[in-house]
């Protein structure tokens, strides 16, 4: 069935949410607190099958964008679905972009960007640390998009690019210093955004944008609120998703063509 595959992740769903993670094979599958399962009645049972295990009933999916990125081996901060959601939307990102991002972090944005783009499409990321990227390598592994991903070691700042970008994203303490050299790989009409914490450096960033020739420079921050839904009424959560990251986004606008009307 379309989703489930051999050798690729699925997870379990329990009756509480909770999620058990299983490489899909044919043969006899451990689930780490489940037991033993015949990993052929899991392919038989497809995407958002039931299958009964040690007496409870669990629901089979294959994982979205999102699920991969809740669950990615974390390093330092990371990029939360939300955020990348958006991020997603605004560069307009589909099927056979080229997409830069710096730098690869855990790899969280990488699987979202990976999603959108696939499977025609490029994620390249630039990371300036080669001892960085063996987190972001294994989280990128679980896509199984792989093959659509590439890792230079570089400065975005200084790295040449031999090809031209539809997007480009910047996850880096000073993203304003990294413009300049983007407009050299990125399209025209192609779209950049930045992402960073803290007020003062969206003001750098959305002001450097606007005097290198991108248009439409925007700024924004999500703020997100999850509803609890129960037979006695409906209440918001008591934790909200706040703030989380600023976002600036541009597109290139390369120089006007001059005529007579």
């Amino acid at each position: 069935m379309k989703g489930i595959r051999e050798g690729h992740l699925a997870f379990l769903l329990d009756d509480k949410g909770k999620k058990y993670w299983i490489k899909l094979e044919g043969g006899m599958l451990k689930i780490p607190a489940l037991g033993v399962v015949d990993g052929a009645k899991l392919l038989e049972a497809g995407d958002g099958g039931e299958i009964e295990l040690a007496g409870k009933r669990f629901v089979l999916f294959s994982p979205g964008a999102k699920d991969l990125m809740e669950t990615v081996e974390r390093g330092a901060q990371v990029i939360v679905p939300k955020d990348a959601a958006t991020i997603v939307f605004e560069l307009d990102l589909k099927e056979g972009d080229v997409v830069v991002e710096a730098g690869l972090g855990s790899g969280s944005l990488t699987t979202a960007l990976l999603n959108a783009v696939c499977p025609s499409g490029k994620v390249v990321s630039v990371e300036i640390r080669a001892d960085f990227s063996d987190k972001g390598r294994r989280n990128v592994s679980r896509t199984g998009n792989q093959d659509n991903w590439q890792l230079r070691i570089g400065d975005v700042k200084e790295v040449d690019l031999e090809f031209k970008a539809d997007a480009v994203m910047l996850d880096m303490p000073d993203p304003w210093d990294a413009v300049d050299n983007v407009k050299r790989f990125l399209r025209c009409g192609g779209r950049l955004c930045a992402y960073v914490p803290n007020t003062n450096q969206l003001e750098l960033v959305v002001k450097k944008m606007r005097s290198s020739g991108f248009v439409e420079v925007r700024a924004m921050e999500n703020i997100q609120r999850m509803m609890e839904v129960h037979e006695m009424g409906v209440r918001p959560s008591y934790e909200t998703l706040g703030h989380t990251g600023y976002l600036a986004f541009g597109r290139l606008a390369c120089g006007g063509v001059s005529g007579k009307a």
